[in-house]
């Protein structure tokens, strides 16, 4: 309880150069994450064209959890605090819980693509508006009713569940993001090259290899932590710890994937990076 009774201080002490850098370093990560998904979600919020899409709702999602992980990781990686089950300075596992709503959201939109570009037709009559904005309330829903299962059970509970959860994620990132994936970028090789030019093709051609590099990305940076967590599980161990979420590489690559994903979306969606350009950052650099 020291560090509540004594106030929170940076996670590292500002005594050496390195240890300055690090501070800076999680300061600008958390401050890039915020800037670069609001800028998105700005966007997107001020375009009824892209409001209209469903790929456009999910990156909404995604942004709107990564925002509150920026925000969040002043605390969890700037602050010398502990998010575990058993610290006084825990975020009663909110703060996970945003980065799962990004995982989710991630998921959702590789399997949302995938059926669009394989059942065109289908996907048109199934996939409305309103369902596609169901399924993202729903996740965001479930997410939160984890939240509170976890803080209503034991500590041993919470961790056997979020054992049970991360190994049941592995299986589906396994299945979505390499298995449907190799498939996606087979249609997309062969069955978009068959279709007469036309501006649908090229939306759909570009959409398909936005949501490739994507999920190249998040593999990049979500499977290290999956695997240690499922290993750990596995012998039964901690493994290794560190002072908090700011100075453990395997938590900071899923924040480093917040930052680069919105950057992802601003290069390979060009209606967004319109948007972008013209109604957020130029009138800010205007009134400037």
């Amino acid at each position: 309880m020291s560090n509540i009774s004594q106030g929170l201080s940076p996670v590292l002490p500002l005594t050496s150069f390195g240890n300055v850098m690090m501070f800076l370093f999680s300061i600008f990560l958390a401050a890039t994450i915020i800037f670069l998904n609001v800028s998105v979600s700005l966007s997107i919020l001020l375009s009824r064209a892209l409001r209209s899409e469903n790929r456009f709702m999910y990156m909404l999602s995604t942004c709107l959890s990564d925002i509150c992980t920026g925000a969040s990781y002043y605390y969890v990686g700037v602050l010398d605090v502990r998010d575990s089950f058993d610290s006084p300075t825990r975020t009663l596992y909110i703060v996970p819980t945003f980065l799962g709503l990004s995982y989710m959201a991630i998921l959702a939109a590789q399997a949302d693509r995938y059926h669009a570009v394989v059942s065109p037709f289908k996907y048109s009559l199934r996939m409305t508006r309103n369902r596609t904005l169901m399924v993202i309330f729903a996740y965001w829903v479930y997410a939160f009713l984890i939240v509170g299962v976890h803080n209503l059970v034991t500590i041993g509970v919470a961790k056997k569940i979020t054992s049970i959860g991360t190994f049941v994620g592995n299986i589906f990132t396994v299945i979505i993001m390499i298995g449907l994936n190799v498939r996606l970028f087979i249609i997309a090789r062969f069955q978009l090259d068959r279709e007469p030019p036309s501006e649908d093709r090229e939306s759909k051609r570009s959409s398909v290899y936005l949501i490739l590099v994507v999920a190249v990305f998040f593999l990049g940076t979500w499977l290290p932590i999956f695997s240690h967590i499922v290993a750990c599980n596995f012998i039964g161990s901690t493994c290794y710890t560190f002072k908090n979420e700011g100075t453990d590489p395997l938590r900071i690559l899923p924040r480093v994937n917040a930052a680069l994903t919105p950057i992802l979306y601003i290069r390979g969606c060009t209606p967004l990076r319109a948007m972008l350009l013209s109604k957020v950052w130029r009138p800010c650099s205007r009134r400037r």
